[in-house]
């Protein structure tokens, strides 16, 4: 087993590196056939494999959805190396009266703690609608992590908007963190990647950043090269991968660059590329 660095969020030892979940549950950002391709191939062994290579690694937290396939993959994983990984769910729940009696909020927090949840974070289509910016505050986010909190779990925030760790900073809500969009592309950031750079450079918490690689649109060591030479110790990567080979490459990578070395990875080999080797 390797030891992947570590740093601490809400009391929480965990992982630098936290294992993504968009391409093991279908959200490619790609195409809908893409996500269907993912639903289709992946399975509780295949996402088990994947969790695997991230425990032996080290990396010990994984971000997603609180759904029984992931809960079972996560179980499967933990048997097999006899290693315990951490769940950051990231949930989405009512936020209006009137919406469906399973996803009020004390259901899906009782739901995320069943399953195993150390960590929960409203998911962006919840924390993104409920920051006003023209106050400077969350609404109705302190009844939020206090149900949180009286489960057992950190509380945190997912959110596609760079305003959020600005917000919760200032006005002092209760979390240990926040997710943010950070990539060299500028992929799905509302703002230019020299502003979220300086964000998370000053945010008061640990930050869990998210889409390195853009999706898919940027090569691993291009991606990965940049992030983890752009965040402070205390901040987190999560990598988004879809087989066991693609989990230890990055581990690998990321391991390399965090050490100042220059990756010496297997190249990919086609005809064209005949002429460039030594």
């Amino acid at each position: 087993m390797s030891n992947f660095p570590m740093t601490v969020v809400g009391g929480v030892s965990i992982s630098r590196m936290i294992a993504g979940t968009n391409w093991m549950l279908g959200y490619s950002h790609t195409s809908q056939a893409k996500d269907r391709f993912i639903k289709d191939y992946q399975t509780r062994d295949r996402i088990a494999a994947i969790l695997q290579v991230f425990l032996n690694h080290g990396v010990n937290a994984v971000m997603g959805m609180p759904v029984p396939l992931l809960h079972e993959a996560i179980r499967m994983a933990q048997d097999k190396t006899g290693l315990e990984m951490r769940l950051i769910a990231t949930p989405h729940f009512n936020i209006l009266p009137g919406g469906p009696a399973e996803s009020e909020p004390e259901r899906v927090f009782d739901e995320c703690r069943r399953l195993g949840a150390t960590f929960c974070f409203p998911h962006q289509c919840v924390t993104d609608k409920i920051i006003d910016l023209m106050t400077g505050q969350f609404r109705g986010l302190d009844r939020y992590t206090k149900m949180i909190r009286e489960r057992g779990m950190v509380p945190g925030l997912s959110s596609h908007m760079p305003e959020t760790p600005v917000v919760a900073d200032k006005s002092g809500a209760d979390v240990e963190t926040y997710i943010q969009i950070y990539n060299a592309a500028g992929f799905l950031m509302h703002v230019e990647v020299d502003w979220v750079m300086r964000i998370i450079k000053e945010a008061k918490k640990p930050v869990m950043t998210i889409k390195p690689m853009a999706a898919g649109r940027l090569l691993p060591p291009v991606g990965l090269a940049f992030v983890w030479n752009t965040i402070r110790d205390q901040d987190m990567v999560t990598v988004g991968t879809s087989t066991p080979d693609e989990a230890k490459e990055c581990v690998e990578l990321s391991l390399d660059f965090l050490n100042r070395r220059l990756p010496d990875n297997p190249l990919q080999k086609t005809r064209s590329k005949q002429t460039l080797a030594r």
